[in-house]
């Protein structure tokens, strides 16, 4: 029996649907659990470094983290996919239908946008695989890193996938021969971890949470008409060592009444009786809030592989213009991630179709790349010392007959 099919055959899963289309996501019948609430502790009051806290302080409140995972999962979901089968440039094949939709709630761009959202959100990203009641593949679905388990096996290897929800598991076993699994893995390098990688976020964390401690602050000096902290220090007079209940009691309340909030913002402050106004806090200025807030931004669009002056941040200069600042964030940042998930998906999809089958990304068709693909084609065009075949093959286009002679 073939080795591809036997492969099959072991990891059918059980589906629920007709015995001709019978394929179905192995973690699609588990119901969603309950969110847990993220609470920091610690002096400084850092956050977690678990990927429900790096989501919800990164993704879900810091603005600048957003885009930069947006950007990156958005741009790279975006570019178009080739299917090569030897030199040959493929427009129809069955995985290239497979791709195009995935599985039935999802397009190729929106399961892409999230394996790579999921890739820099977490430093992993997880693909299953079902496959349909004749062995062949049926769909593909990309989970939740936070809810894959790694399994060890004795020779250090992985032994299966575990990925569990609502205090349910499911097994996905890996052979120990070939290392074939319906799971992929696509993972960041991590210097100190054998089996899960490094988020881009968490490297960011710690200025995450000052650009957000700065936002908070900031929201909070706005709400208390946005003036410093201070205190009403009372000077004895008159053989008076401290105020009254009654005097004490009535300022409260006419401090809250008449001169807290935003409504009270600008009113002046009476002050009688021996009180005198004493600032306890420093002020935004001697903070250098700004300043502050904009270098936390940058740290975390550096973390990402982001230019600054793609995120509208000022005071980076690195690049002349923003057509530059883009061209070096695909140069940099998105085409080497790209690279990573065609490799992965080539060597645990493709075999499955045929060895001769190669994935790649349509590079013509990124436009922040048109300039380097001109200049590409002006070098070799003007090289007499190529075949046509060579100049082809240098711009990433098959051989033609006749084209291994200069011309």
């Amino acid at each position: 029996m073939n080795p591809i099919r036997r492969f099959y055959q072991k990891y059918i899963v059980p589906g629920r649907r007709s015995p001709a289309e019978n394929k179905a996501s192995a973690v699609a019948g588990l119901q969603w659990a309950g969110e847990t609430v993220w609470l920091g502790l610690g002096e400084a009051r850092w956050s977690n470094r678990t990927y429900k806290s790096l989501s919800e302080e990164g993704y879900r409140k810091n603005v600048i983290a957003h885009r930069c995972i947006r950007l990156l999962a958005e741009s790279a979901a975006s570019v178009p996919l080739r299917l090569h089968q030897n030199d040959r440039l493929l427009d129809r094949h069955p995985l290239l239908d497979l791709l195009d939709q995935p599985n039935p709630a999802q397009s190729r761009v929106m399961f892409f946008e999230m394996l790579y959202a999921h890739l820099n959100l977490a430093g992993n990203s997880y693909v299953e695989l079902v496959t349909t009641a004749d062995g062949r593949p049926g769909e593909l679905y990309a989970l939740r890193p936070d809810r894959m388990k790694i399994i060890p096996g004795r020779t250090g290897w992985p032994d299966s996938y575990v990925y569990s929800l609502a205090g349910q598991d499911h097994r996905f076993p890996v052979d120990h021969l070939t290392g074939q699994s319906p799971i992929l893995h696509v993972k960041n390098f991590h210097p100190l971890d054998d089996y899960y990688g490094l988020s881009p976020l968490e490297a960011a964390a710690f200025a995450v949470d000052i650009h957000n401690a700065a936002q908070n602050w900031n929201k909070a000096l706005f709400d208390n008409a946005a003036r410093p902290s201070g205190a009403l220090v009372f000077e004895p007079r008159e053989g008076r060592e401290h105020l009254s209940d009654e005097q004490f009691a009535r300022l409260k309340d006419e401090m809250a009444d008449s001169f807290q909030g935003v409504r009270n913002a600008g009113r002046p402050l009476l002050l009688e009786g021996g009180l005198k106004w004493q600032q306890l806090a420093l002020s935004p200025s001697d903070l250098d809030f700004i300043n502050g807030k904009h270098a936390s931004a940058r740290d975390i669009a550096l973390a990402f592989g982001v230019p600054p002056m793609l995120l509208s941040i000022p005071g980076d200069n690195t690049y002349s213009n923003y057509q530059e600042a883009n061209r070096a964030l695909w140069r940099m940042t998105l085409l080497p991630m790209m690279d990573k998930m065609m490799a992965a998906l080539n060597g645990w999809l493709c075999p499955l179709y045929g060895a001769e089958l190669k994935l790649s990304y349509d590079r013509d068709a990124i436009p922040a790349l048109a300039h380097d693909r001109q200049a590409l084609w002006h070098r070799v065009g003007v090289a007499e010392f190529l075949t046509p075949n060579e100049k082809r093959a240098a711009v990433g286009l098959g051989p033609v007959p006749g084209g291994d002679r200069l011309s």
